[in-house]
């Protein structure tokens, strides 16, 4: 969408300094891209523009040497590499770069971060700004409808999902054919191909079992029994499954004190769209009996690109006691806890749990619904 503005471009205008590598990542088809072609479109200097993906730019990085890429970039100081990660030992490539020829700047993307962290994480230490892209959020697309349409279109994302190609199709069907074949294509590629993994079903499978126990504490060992396969296999999975940014990890919040939970974790989809079309419901808000589930997954996700794009240091957790006292949402910012509970009902607004008050006494504690949440994610 080239008239959608995102809110991460100007951070990556200012971060793109001489001699230093932007790494930009995300899935697929989030806009990278478009989001590319956007801040070529704003530059009024000469830059080269290559993909990785295109067996003609491996074969421009085979010789690694200061003459060949000198020849390669031909005067231009912006080069900009879209999948950098399907260029073999990229990362000693760009570090040549940056290190030998004065004034270039470069910004690469990548669609898996396993493969963009570990060719290039090394190589260029104390070089590069690292970014993440994420689908639309709330702010992008605060501005797009007008005030009396903007409550359904909200409701539609909490079953659809935010990915941007999901503006131009008008019907269910489309928008349902979108989201299998982004599943089926494109979200499990780069995972497929690393290490020759190829037990799609597998993957798929976990993904679903994931998908019905949002919220909830995940055991990697009852998972694996349920699907056959080790524990150690399944975390294996749930790692290469976050760093391709279909789900996340949340951690359990502790200070070590008895009765806290710490040692499972919850898993959080980066999308609503995609954690609907892999349990096959895709019904309306008023025909669902799991719309806490999606109104937590879907909040936390919003929140999650907000502090991203804000540049907010932050750790996240959930909190709960073995004797089921908990809260949804912990964030250990600033010296300071603040603890927050999502609720679709906006007439339900429970208090603070006693065993959180007793032990962090000058923690915060927030109820986010509906009528509160646009607040929350610019706070």
């Amino acid at each position: 969408m080239d008239y959608l503005h995102r809110t991460i471009k100007p951070l990556i205008k200012e971060s793109l300094l001489p001699n230093k590598v932007v790494v930009l990542l995300g899935p697929r088809r989030v806009g990278k891209t478009v989001l590319i072609s956007q801040l070529l479109a704003e530059t009024t200097e000469p830059y080269l523009l290559l993909n990785g993906e295109d067996v003609a730019t491996l074969e421009l990085f085979k010789r690694r040497s200061v003459a060949n890429f000198l020849q390669l970039l031909d005067g231009k100081l912006l080069l900009v590499i879209d999948e950098a990660q399907k260029i073999p030992d990229i990362g000693n490539s760009l570090k040549l770069m940056i290190d030998e020829i004065k004034g270039l700047r470069i910004l690469i993307t990548g669609s898996s971060a396993f493969d963009v962290e570990n060719y290039t994480g090394e190589p260029l230490t104390g070089r590069k700004f690292t970014y993440n892209l994420y689908a639309l959020s709330e702010q992008e697309y605060h501005s797009l409808y007008p005030l009396q349409i903007r409550t359904d279109k909200f409701r539609e994302r909490l079953i659809y999902g935010n990915y941007p190609e999901l503006l131009q199709l008008n019907t269910t069907a489309l928008k349902n054919r979108y989201l299998n074949d982004l599943v089926t294509s494109y979200l499990l590629k780069d995972i497929l191909a690393f290490e020759n993994i190829k037990n799609s079903d597998k993957i798929i499978a976990l993904l679903r079992l994931l998908a019905f126990q949002v919220g909830s504490l995940v055991s990697t060992t009852e998972i694996g029994k349920q699907l056959g396969m080790s524990g150690n296999t399944v975390s294996k999975y749930l790692d290469l499954l976050s760093k391709v940014f279909i789900i996340h990890k949340v951690g359990g919040f502790s200070r070590n004190l008895r009765k806290e939970i710490s040692k499972n974790n919850r898993w959080y989809f980066f999308d609503n769209g995609i954690r609907n079309i892999l349990i096959a419901n895709i019904n309306p808000i008023e025909l669902r009996n799991d719309i806490g589930q999606l109104w937590e997954n879907y909040i936390i996700s919003e929140r999650i690109k907000f502090q991203q794009y804000s540049g907010m240091i932050v750790n996240n957790y959930f909190w709960r006691t073995y004797d089921q006292q908990e809260i949804d949402w912990v964030e250990d910012r600033g010296g300071k806890l603040h603890g927050y509970e999502f609720k679709w009902n906006e007439n339900k607004t429970p208090k603070a749990p006693r065993a959180w008050k007793n032990n962090y006494p000058t923690a915060e504690f927030k109820v986010i619904n509906p009528s509160n949440y646009l607040e929350w994610l610019q706070d």
